[in-house]
């Protein structure tokens, strides 16, 4: 009787093993074969599943970007405004290790993004998700009131901006200089600046 394969499973697990790669040794060292090491099949089953490295590697950022974005879903429920947002940007912190995993991936596709048009759109449109929704979530405070002064929805757009640009740079100066910042650090930072709002 021949062996029933599940598809969907041998897949997840294909791209598991390709994040784990990615975080451990670097986005230049998954290679296929490396991959398939890690995962503990061949080649010959990548391919039965991938048309190619950057198919792997694509599959394996928008599956970690489902990841975070259901949990964010739980996060914010029943929350809006800066209380969301709050959850939001400190969710897009590496304050734990499956964050931190998590930013050394998306980190890791920052240089392969900027030569290959593939990926650098891929990264575009998780962005822009993520920039919309900051985006919302200061309208909403701004309209319950949470903002101090008055922003302009052209100083929401910059708010947005800057907010992004700051988890974007805290998170690499944690992931690079560990010796000088602390996860407290960072969390500490960003509520400071949600704060100043």
């Amino acid at each position: 009787m021949p062996k029933i394969v599940d598809h969907d499973e041998r897949r997840r697990e294909v791209l598991s093993a390709a994040r784990r790669v990615i975080v451990r040794d670097g986005i230049d060292a998954a290679t296929t074969r490396a991959i398939a090491k890690e995962a503990g099949y061949s080649n010959g089953v990548l391919a039965h599943y991938f048309a190619d490295k950057d198919e792997i590697l694509l599959s394996a950022l928008r599956q970690s970007h489902q990841r975070i974005r259901e949990r964010l879903t739980g996060k914010v429920e029943g929350a809006s405004g800066l209380a969301a947002l709050r959850e939001l940007l400190l969710d897009n912190l590496p304050l734990d290790a499956e964050r931190t995993q998590e930013s050394r991936l998306e980190v890791s596709f920052w240089s392969r993004s900027l030569a290959s048009e593939r990926l650098a759109g891929v990264q575009r449109a998780e962005a822009g998700e993520l920039r919309a929704a900051v985006r919302e979530l200061l309208g909403q405070a701004r309209a319950a009131g949470e903002l101090r002064g008055d922003h302009p929805d052209d100083g929401l757009d910059d708010l947005a901006e800057h907010l992004l640009a700051l988890v974007d740079g805290l998170s690499l100066h944690l992931l690079l200089y560990p010796d000088r910042l602390t996860r407290v650090d960072v969390e500490r930072l960003m509520l400071r600046a949600l704060d100043r709002l």
